[in-house]
This record gives C-alpha cells, structure tokens and sequence, in this order.
C-alpha cells in the first residue's frame, strides 16, 4: 500500500533527451535497480517501489533559457545509498563518463562532517547528491 503524502512522480524537462538517457539510465538502472517504466519519442520515465521519474524533451523553440539551480524552481535531486563504499564507487563512476563533480576538494564531507555524499551534474546541470544512509 502506497502511503498518504509518497512522491508518485517528478517530472523533468531536458534539453537533450539522448544525453539525458544515457545519464539516467546508468545511474537509476545500473547503480539503483530503477526499470525503464515508460518510453515515447519525447521522453522516458524510470520506477522505483511506486515512484517515478520522468524525463522529457523540451520543444526546441522553448531551449532559450539556461537552467539554473539557485534560481526559483528545483534545486537537486537526492538519492539514499547503504553504504559509504557504494557512493565510492558512484565517485569513480562519474569520474570515468567525465560528468562534472561538484565540491571534490571538499569529498566526501562537502554537506558537512556527518553527511557522506558525493555531489555532481546530469547533462543539464541538475545537481544530484548520492548520501550514504549508514554511516
């Protein structure tokens, strides 16, 4: 049973749907155990236990303006991990598909001396933040 208040999904515009996919799919289906839920020419969404997200192509006439995190509107996503090992291993995953990692001076403590987590960018800049839940 689904509780009172769960996330049934997000749903998030993108300026390159291929690029999108590639990113999101080696991170929600090969890190998390993600499936592939839905996929049309214009979008794909991806569920886990109930909740899903989606991502889709932003019509070209509407690719004007820059996403930007400190402005109004989504910030990052965040994902819980069991282990500091895993968010490890996701590190020199995003290392070795050059995706840009965010505060790597400051890995893995850049949330603060209790928080271990890595911080980096899908291809349109959406910070993602991967925690270790038991540490």
């Amino acid at each position: 049973m689904i509780e009172n208040g769960a996330i049934s999904h997000i749903e998030i515009y993108v300026s390159d749907l291929k690029a999108s996919k590639r990113f999101w799919s080696w991170l929600l289906v090969s890190q998390f155990g993600y499936k592939v839920y839905q996929q049309w020419d214009k979008g794909i969404s991806y569920i886990l236990n109930g909740t899903y997200l989606v991502f889709v192509q932003t019509d070209q006439d509407k690719l004007v303006f820059d996403y930007n995190r400190t402005h109004i509107g989504l910030n990052h996503l965040a994902f819980h991990v069991d282990s500091k090992q895993m968010v490890d291993g996701i590190r020199e995953r995003v290392q070795d598909n050059k995706y840009k990692e965010l505060y790597a001076e400051r890995y893995p403590f850049a949330g603060g001396p209790d928080h271990y987590a890595l911080y980096f960018e899908d291809p349109d800049r959406i910070k993602v933040e991967i925690v270790a839940s038991n540490i």
